[in-house]
């Protein structure tokens, strides 16, 4: 992966993008009030050099970060130390705003940060990027009175080490910036997972069998995904469209034209198969030339988010009509309300691991 200028000017205007007051680089001199930048990490209390939390044992829950008032987490920084296999699919990340008891983000750590299938691996966008271990969010948080983030060992073994950073505005009581959060949404995230089944390829209308990106109530916005496939058959399975119902709608609302039109590709994602990372979407991961093994794509919708004011309902077809069997996984990323829809219960470890087969 090659980052140039544009993408280093791309990246730079991104690490803060809030309100449209600051993240661009023509807005960093507006000066702002009442705000205090902070931090929450793993760094040695003592001085030393153990900057790491250690030996976190299976089934323990760690709070990373309580933070009480006002405010926008801005960063996100972490990353693992672990023997066991697939760790990234085994820790689950959540996270709480304004002492809501069912958490606003639920998924497998390393899919929340972008990377399927639990293990690590080189990719860059906007909202998120990961440097082989190092993981990294940008995505703005808002909260208005607290924020907490925790972790839990979900695997067999001990996590050897977790470091993590998680930088944040402050904002004082009164302040522009702090009665703006009562205004503003509350980011979400959402892992799913589903071994597809194929259906007898009759015309899809209602999108009733497709795979599930998203389904939300309340007011908000949907601003992206990543999505995993491991083709478990060979040929194309990328002739599924994108079915988006807004509000209700008994038809979708947006209807595509194909799975890689979808993630701004075309043609098979241009036929050679080939790895891409722009800032907005991508083909971030390829598998076998045959279209098995573990593919990767993202689509954010930064500058064209998709508004509801009652539900949304976020689709795909696996394959033209479902007419394929291939396991798909995938973390939707939005801005909404509270209260937001209780997620169904996070699987159990063993149904979230990957599927070894087809040399992956």
């Amino acid at each position: 992966m090659r980052i140039g200028a544009v993408w280093l000017m791309v990246l730079l205007g991104a690490v803060v993008p809030v309100r449209g007051q600051v993240g661009l680089l023509r807005n960093l001199a507006n000066l702002r009030e009442g705000v205090k930048r902070l931090r929450v990490s793993s760094y040695d209390r003592t001085g030393g050099n153990h900057y790491f939390l250690e030996n976190i044992g299976p089934g323990q829950r760690v709070v990373l970060a309580d933070i009480r008032g006002s405010g926008t987490i801005t960063h996100i920084w972490m990353t693992i130390a672990s023997d066991e296999r697939y760790y990234l699919r085994r820790i689950v990340l959540r996270a709480y705003w304004d002492d809501e008891t069912d958490p606003s983000i639920e998924a497998p750590i390393g899919d929340f940060f972008g990377l399927g299938f639990g293990e690590p691996y080189y990719w860059a966008s906007v909202p998120l990027a990961v440097a082989d271990r190092a993981l990294n969010c940008f995505f703005p948080m808002p909260f208005s009175r607290r924020a907490r983030i925790e972790i839990e060992n979900q695997g067999a073994q001990p996590v050897k080490a977790f470091y993590y950073q998680i930088d944040y505005e402050s904002y004082a009581p009164g302040s522009a910036e702090a009665l703006a959060t009562e205004r503003q949404g509350r980011f979400h995230a959402w892992w799913n997972r589903q071994i597809t089944k194929a259906t007898d390829g009759r015309p899809n209308l209602d999108g009733a069998q497709n795979y599930l990106i998203l389904d939300a109530a309340g007011r908000g916005q949907y601003v992206g995904v990543v999505l995993h496939i491991q083709g478990l058959a060979t040929d194309w399975w990328g002739e599924g469209d994108d079915m988006i119902f807004i509000d209700g709608d008994a038809k979708p609302t947006l209807n595509g034209t194909g799975l890689e039109d979808y993630f701004c590709g075309a043609w098979n994602f241009n036929l050679l198969n080939r790895e891409y990372n722009f800032p907005y979407f991508g083909y971030s991961r390829k598998g076998n030339a045959d279209y098995t093994g573990r593919h990767s794509m993202y689509r954010f919708h930064i500058e064209d988010p998709i508004t509801f004011d009652r539900s949304l309902r976020v689709t795909i077809e696996h394959g033209h009509a479902n007419d394929r069997s291939d396991d798909y996984s995938s973390v939707a990323y939005w801005y909404q309300t509270e209260p937001h829809k209780r997620f169904p219960p996070l699987p159990p470890v063993a149904e979230r691991l990957p599927i070894d087969r087809w040399n992956v």
